[in-house]
């Protein structure tokens, strides 16, 4: 991919806008004002933030946090972001009270000083990837930095419209790290490659599927939606969840990989699904039965896989993760994952929490920042805010 990085850029005395992901969760004290439950993702663009600093930038950030639907929401206002990022930078940050008009521009940062804009979906025009909305955001800076690999997906003002009228654009160093990790995995992958995935829906995946078969070497299927693989190949699948309607697509899929696609070959199963329910290990699902996770026969094939691959691409759980003991299988492979001598690219979401429950975070080479972006990079679907860029 051919873009540039902050680091090729001049920042000097530069005003830098810099897209970061600041949309953490927020919580109501009892005091009724509003906390950040996660700075996760505010310490993730740190990196990126001291870097233009350290170059004589005066750094000027913006992020959308929730859903304010175009119009100001004190619940969803960046101010506790400003107060923590002032922590974490051991620096004051400014708030500015918009992201555009006079009073914001009348703020603008010196070199060494840092801005934070107001959440920029207080305005209908960001997600619109309005034209006028996307130059005053532009007219605010010299140079722009995309630093938000979890809003690359979205075609909005901040992150691909006012990218055509700055003067130079480059990636953040955050984003730089997901480009490079990802665009490994699905380009040029050392071998062997193995891809697991997980999760509910053959639908939500089907693009990832199509796209990694003609990567990968060895795709292990998990999770809710191996089931309506098993029911394409006509074994019975009993009460489990199934997309009737996906079927003949499961079916098309399996004759196009062949032997690249592996199925569970046993099932933890219920009768009902809730919390420590008295399960078993079948090989054949029984009618009045619900799987729930993959058995220890498939933990120990696709453990095998695993161990001998090069390059492993995760995304998604292996059962019903968030009711234990189902959990088992998912933790289970995050930990032959994190064993294995391989570069592991692990998708954000459930296989995040996986990795974390499991204690094998640090032993996994690039854990993706953006759920929704890094599924869409995985299915082979330019996201607008790296093309913006490579523009």
């Amino acid at each position: 991919m051919s873009y540039l990085s902050i680091r090729d850029l001049d920042l000097n005395g530069k005003k830098v806008f810099i897209r970061v992901d600041f949309n953490v969760p927020l919580v109501k004290n009892e005091k009724g004002e509003m906390e950040i439950s996660s700075d996760k993702r505010i310490k993730s663009s740190i990196p990126t933030i001291q870097y233009a600093l350290d170059h004589g930038a005066g750094v000027i950030l913006a992020s959308h946090l929730g859903r304010p639907k175009g119009k100001p929401n004190p619940e969803m206002s960046l101010r506790p972001v400003a107060a923590r990022l002032a922590e974490l930078l051991g620096r004051p940050v400014k708030m500015a009270p918009d992201c555009v008009g006079p009073e914001v521009e009348a703020m603008l940062p010196a070199p060494g000083e840092v801005l934070l804009l107001e959440n920029l979906r207080y305005h209908a025009e960001e997600e619109k990837n309005d034209v006028e909305f996307s130059k005053k955001l532009a007219a605010l800076c010299d140079v722009y930095v995309n630093d938000a690999f979890g809003s690359a997906h979205r075609a909005h003002a901040s992150t691909e419209g006012m990218v055509r009228f700055v003067s130079a654009a480059a990636a953040g160093l955050l984003m730089e790290q997901e480009l490079k990790y990802l665009g490994m995995a699905t380009t040029n992958p050392p071998r062997p490659c193995v891809a697991i995935l997980g999760g509910a829906k053959v639908s939500d995946k089907i693009e990832v599927i199509e796209n990694l078969g003609k990567i990968v070497d060895q795709l292990l299927i998990g999770g809710a939606m191996a089931y309506t693989f098993l029911k394409a190949q006509g074994l019975p699948t009993g009460k489990s969840l199934v997309e009737e309607d996906k079927v003949p697509l499961a079916a098309k899929l399996l004759a196009e990989l062949g032997g690249k696609l592996m199925l569970p070959v046993d099932h933890v199963v219920v009768s009902e699904i809730a919390a420590g329910a008295a399960n078993e290990v079948v090989e054949t699902i029984p009618a009045d039965k619900i799987a729930v996770d993959i058995g220890p026969a498939t933990i120990a094939k696709f453990s095998q896989v695993i161990a001998s691959a090069k390059t492993v691409i995760w995304n998604g759980p292996m059962g019903i993760f968030e009711k234990p003991p189902f959990d088992t299988g998912t933790v289970a492979l995050a930990k032959a994952v994190a064993a294995s001598s391989a570069t592991s690219v692990v998708g954000g979401g459930d296989s995040e929490k996986a990795i974390k429950a499991a204690g094998v975070s640090s032993k996994i080479s690039h854990i993706s920042t953006g759920g929704g972006a890094s599924l869409e990079f995985l299915a082979g679907i330019k996201l607008p805010g790296v093309a913006a860029l490579e523009r």
